[in-house]
């Protein structure tokens, strides 16, 4: 058995895979697998891996006979890892040399379900240090003590799958995997189950992945319908929130979250195509009347006053289809 499986999916990523495939080789070791899932790449993308495939150590190919989205990739991946321990890397990001074998050591030595590390967003030329949201470093913790408070950035409000590594007991419990054909958000619901369902967990620090921001090809900066699975995946937060033993703890941070989310949707509601912002007006409008009206009601009266009053006007709103978009605009990100 390896002792780790790094799960990497690829999609039309030709540009930023070299950068990805000699990261990894610079991790390499005797007893690490890469599991490179092509996502049914059409730029020339599945070339490389099929020379990395045979260059690579540890390397194993798995090609999509259609595209499926990350959800469905990470996934593939996760059912052909062998490893003990496991771990994420996207096709367009990279890490540092050996930061593979300083998270191994890390978690070994804390001997918890889970670590989570830091990471360097890269903008361009610009760089900067990401923190996980959780104070204590290297102590091992109940990971639910880090889903609150609902109204500060907690560690479910940090849900890259990449920043950090996990024990396959995870995996075989089915905490790992990510629901199938989510094309975003597919990493909120997951970081909600890893911390209402695994047992322990700890922050490391080590910011050693490089998390490249601006890609023209990223869904982020895609205005197509793929853009509106966030309602799928936070009804998926809600619900599963909802038949949690500490639901009427829990429940003000996820609708809280939720909301700040369709806030800043609507905030950058000019990059999507027109029938779409349409489509998110609708049905953000029916996602508010899902949730818990009484906690949606304290959510809103906590928020500071333009997301409260945009998010107000998205809920009571029986617009037709054809009106222009709602005039508010709200900070761009989606701080609690």
């Amino acid at each position: 058995m390896p002792k780790l499986s790094v799960v990497v999916p690829f999609y039309n990523v030709r540009t930023y895979a070299p950068d990805v495939l000699r990261s990894l080789e610079a991790n390499a070791r005797d007893d690490f697998e890469f599991l490179l899932v092509d996502d049914c790449s059409t730029d020339g993308t599945g070339d490389l891996l099929e020379r990395a495939a045979r260059t690579l150590p540890g390397a194993v190919l798995l090609r999509h006979g259609r595209n499926g989205g990350l959800a469905t990739a990470r996934n593939t991946g996760l059912d052909a890892a062998r490893g003990e321990y496991l771990a994420f890397l996207d096709g367009d990001d990279w890490l540092a040399p050996g930061h593979l074998a300083r998270t191994l050591a890390a978690i070994e030595d804390l001997s918890c379900d889970f670590v989570r590390t830091d990471h360097v967003q890269c903008t361009g030329r610009a760089r900067s240090v990401q923190r996980v949201p959780y104070g204590p470093q290297s102590i091992v913790a109940d990971p639910r003590t880090a889903i609150l408070p609902a109204d500060r950035a907690t560690s479910v409000d940090y849900p890259y799958a990449w920043a950090g590594m996990y024990h396959r007991r995870l995996l075989d419990r089915g905490v790992l995997r990510f629901t199938d054909g989510l094309r975003t958000a597919e990493d909120r619901p997951w970081i909600w189950r890893l911390h209402r369902e695994a047992e322990s967990f700890a922050t490391v620090g080590m910011p050693g992945i490089f998390y490249r921001r601006g890609v023209s090809t990223s869904l982020t900066h895609i205005g197509d319908e793929r853009q509106l699975d966030f309602i799928r995946a936070f009804d998926q937060v809600l619900a599963e929130t909802a038949t949690d033993r500490e639901s009427d703890r829990l429940m003000p941070k996820a609708v809280r979250t939720y909301c700040a989310i369709i806030a800043h949707h609507f905030g950058s509601i000019e990059r999507y195509e027109p029938a779409v912002a349409r489509k998110l007006r609708t049905m953000s409008t029916a996602a508010l009347g899902r949730m818990p009206q009484d906690v949606l009601d304290r959510v809103l009266d906590s928020m500071d006053l333009e997301r409260s009053t945009l998010l107000r006007r998205v809920r009571r709103a029986h617009r037709p289809l054809g009106r222009r978009p709602l005039g508010l605009r709200t900070p761009r990100g989606a701080a609690a």
